[in-house]
């Protein structure tokens, strides 16, 4: 490697990392307190909570697609100072025990997420093309940013759990929050260049010739309708995990007095996901000696179907144990598949999207995902967590299949190439 792309791998790496690790650390912030200021410190009965957490989801799903389409248009670095100025905005509606200034808060919430989980990621990519970088360059910085979101989750728990014990107040992590996403702006403004998908001065704001063209490519690509299939799948699982895990560790250690250490648990899941994002690393950075190496479209598409069986094993092991250290230990299983999962998606979505619609599709197949968790959501996931989880898991075995089928057989016959665009 030249100097030079040493040093355009090296800027971009820090370039977009430490933005990334300033905004995943104020989404991280508000977690672990969202459900105790709207319940114990706003005193709003279960039904409204979940409308509440419901609304946030249908949000993402119902904007998602615009939130593609504009960024390939006008900009994947201006829609995430957007995304800044939208989640600064959402932080704010959460300082007032208002139900109807909640509910905007949680649309707000919604548009930032869908911006959060794919205009990054886009302008990465795009970035990263610009600059020459190479596949494994790419999977580099990928990888160290699934372990940079292991890092900041893990602190941003400790920090919020000691802001709220000192000021005994559910609000103040959403505080920090705020003045973390103002910091993430001036950072964004100051060092971010510009990219776009495809060009065009298209004046129509809602963009439905894009969104067309979008679907016509999703309907005809059977790759990309895997790629969907395993997000939803997968993604939907994790979302759901996050609502169930404290209450099926609750019911198998009813027994015991003392009350779980959360906290402490919590932390335990987000090194198990820095714990897989390292496995990652270690994987396409030392290929196994001997043979013929996969290419790198075949090696993650490999890698996605075996997240996936692994996972559901996870799952469906947490559920046929009473034992609360052997769920616990699933769980961490099921956390260290999550921080395989996002690198090798990437990836993917690299190898398999073109850039002139990479962040309108990458953004549209949330849609799915988001109407797969709402509808979960609303039919009362916490009443039946082993139903819940025995379902998760069935639907992860179905993407890792399908991936074995479609994705790995198509790589496999293509090997002159890294790329399923060609």
């Amino acid at each position: 490697m030249s100097s030079g792309e040493t040093n355009g791998y090296t800027k971009l790496a820090r370039t977009y990392l430490l933005v990334y690790a300033v905004v995943m650390g104020a989404d991280w912030l508000q977690g672990p307190y969202v459900y105790s200021l709207y319940n114990e410190q706003y005193q709003f009965p279960e039904r409204s909570v979940a409308i509440l957490f419901v609304t946030g989801f249908t949000s993402g799903g119902l904007t998602a697609p615009l939130v593609g389409v504009w960024a390939d248009q006008y900009g994947r670095r201006r829609l995430c100072l957007a995304f800044c100025i939208t989640y600064t905005f959402a932080c704010v509606c959460t300082l007032f025990p208002s139900f109807i200034i909640l509910l905007i808060g949680r649309v707000l919430g919604g548009l930032s997420t869908s911006i959060l989980f794919s205009c990054f990621e886009s302008w990465l990519m795009s970035s990263s093309s610009s600059v020459g970088l190479k596949e494994s360059e790419l999977s580099a910085i990928m990888g160290r940013a699934t372990l940079v979101n292991g890092f900041v989750a893990t602190t941003a728990g400790v920090v919020s759990n000691q802001l709220v014990g000192f000021t005994h107040n559910f609000q103040t992590p959403f505080i920090a929050s705020g003045a973390l996403l103002i910091l993430a702006w001036s950072m964004i403004k100051g060092s971010w260049g510009e990219n776009y998908g495809s060009a065009g001065g298209d004046s129509d704001l809602f963009q439905m010739a894009r969104l067309r063209v979008a679907w016509k490519i999703v309907k005809e690509d059977t790759s990309l309708l895997i790629l969907v299939l395993t997000q939803t799948c997968f993604e939907g699982s994790m979302y759901l995990f996050v609502f169930l895990w404290v209450p099926s560790l609750q019911e198998v250690s009813a027994a015991h007095a003392d009350p779980l250490p959360l906290g402490y648990i919590f932390s335990s899941f987000m090194v198990s996901m820095m714990l897989g994002s390292l496995v990652y690393t270690s994987i396409v950075s030392h290929p196994p000696p001997g043979g013929t190496a996969d290419t790198s479209v075949t090696l993650h598409a490999k890698l996605s179907s075996l997240i996936c069986t692994v996972a559901a094993i996870s799952l469906l092991a947490s559920v046929t144990t009473p034992d609360p250290r052997h769920r616990f230990w699933a769980f961490c299983i099921f956390e260290a598949c999550v921080g395989m999962y996002y690198p090798v998606q990437g990836m993917l979505r690299s190898s398999i999207i073109a850039n002139e619609q990479r962040a309108t599709l990458s953004a549209l197949s949330r849609v799915p995902l988001n109407i797969f968790v709402t509808v979960a959501l609303m039919t009362g996931v916490s009443e039946a967590r082993s139903l819940v989880f025995g379902g998760c898991a069935a639907a992860l075995v179905l993407s890792a299949v399908m991936t074995a089928l479609v994705i790995v057989r198509r790589a496999e016959e293509m090997p002159v190439t890294n790329s399923l665009r060609d």
